[in-house]
């Protein structure tokens, strides 16, 4: 049952990060965040298909955006109170009072998430029968392409603010703010039109990242510049990400759990590839060139996003509860 999956991975992540608290060397604090993000890897290819299940027919788009909102969330507050627990009472403390927080979680998942049987998660077995469909192993294709554009700019969008702009270390911190903030954003805009546009919105949202990644170096010449365009990117990257966990689940309703968990696994190796080429383009070009080289493959994803939308359209309410 769902119910004692999550339970058991709550448990696990609270173990890990009481384990970090307590960890006695360097080793043991990496095993302990080795725990943790074995968790949260079982975790995100579950949440999604779970929410689905439980949101009422023609909410499911907005079941997702809360959850979207969430994340969104915790990743804006997340930094700044870190630090500060950090900062006054010690980096052990920050890890301690996450696990609590894991606890408090877990005890209320316990009393207010009803109990639901495994349903349509699909088993190793269905790995061949998910890649003998064209659209789902397309879709995949597309998510590698455009998380590898956004990430060869964003994972060195600090470095680029401080070095390439001529901006503080403090202000590249508020922009990663922004860009997260503007997320939220774009959570709500997918929670009002994902159920029946997500193909459209997705479409959009790639070509506004080119758009961003292209006008990325021209904004460093101003801190209002780069905030605004944070926005527009926080936004576009979080409807990318909410219309690919829509299509994926529309497109593989029997197995959703494991389609979920091959979503999850891509969208990883696209960070790793963005980071790479980014790091590439740094030490081999110039740092300035990071968003010209993220737009290549951004227009690469708009084009074949475009092309598999028109071929196999289907929206997240055509997948059966």
């Amino acid at each position: 049952p769902r119910l004692s999956l999550l339970k058991r991975l709550f448990e696990w992540c609270m173990a890990s990060h009481v384990l970090s608290f307590l960890a006695w060397n360097f080793t043991v604090l990496v095993i302990s965040r080795i725990g943790i993000a074995f968790a949260h890897a079982i975790f995100w290819s579950i949440t999604a298909s779970l929410a689905i299940r439980l949101a009422p027919a023609g909410k499911r788009a907005q079941a997702l955006s809360l959850i979207a909102t969430g994340t969104a969330l915790a990743m804006v507050l997340g930094l700044p109170i870190g630090r500060v627990v950090g900062q006054y009472f010690g980096w052990r403390t920050t890890f301690f009072a996450i696990g609590m927080g894991a606890l408090i979680t877990l005890l209320c998942l316990i009393k207010l998430l009803p109990k639901l049987p495994s349903e349509h998660s699909g088993s190793l077995k269905s790995l061949p029968l998910l890649f003998r469909r064209p659209a789902l192993m397309s879709l995949y294709v597309l998510t590698v392409v455009v998380v590898t554009a956004h990430y060869t700019a964003y994972s060195y969008i600090e470095p680029f603010v401080q070095n390439v702009a001529g901006l503080s270390a403090n202000f590249a911190t508020v922009l990663l703010l922004i860009l997260g903030g503007a997320g939220i954003i774009g959570s709500l805009v997918f929670g009002k039109l994902g159920n029946r546009h997500a193909s459209s919105l997705v479409s959009i949202a790639i070509a506004l990242l080119v758009v961003c990644l292209l006008l990325l170096l021209p904004a460093a010449e101003s801190e209002a510049h780069l905030a605004i365009l944070s926005i527009f990117w926080g936004i576009a990257i979080m409807v990318i990400g909410l219309g690919m966990q829509v299509k994926v689940l529309a497109l593989a309703p029997d197995a959703t759990d494991v389609a979920m968990a091959l979503f999850s696994g891509i969208f990883n190796i696209g960070i790793g590839a963005g980071a790479l080429v980014g790091n590439q383009v740094s030490l081999h070009w110039s740092m300035s060139a990071i968003g010209y080289i993220g737009a290549i493959p951004a227009c690469a994803a708009l084009v074949w996003a475009v092309l598999i939308f028109r071929k196999w359209p289907v929206t997240l309410e055509e997948q059966p509860h």
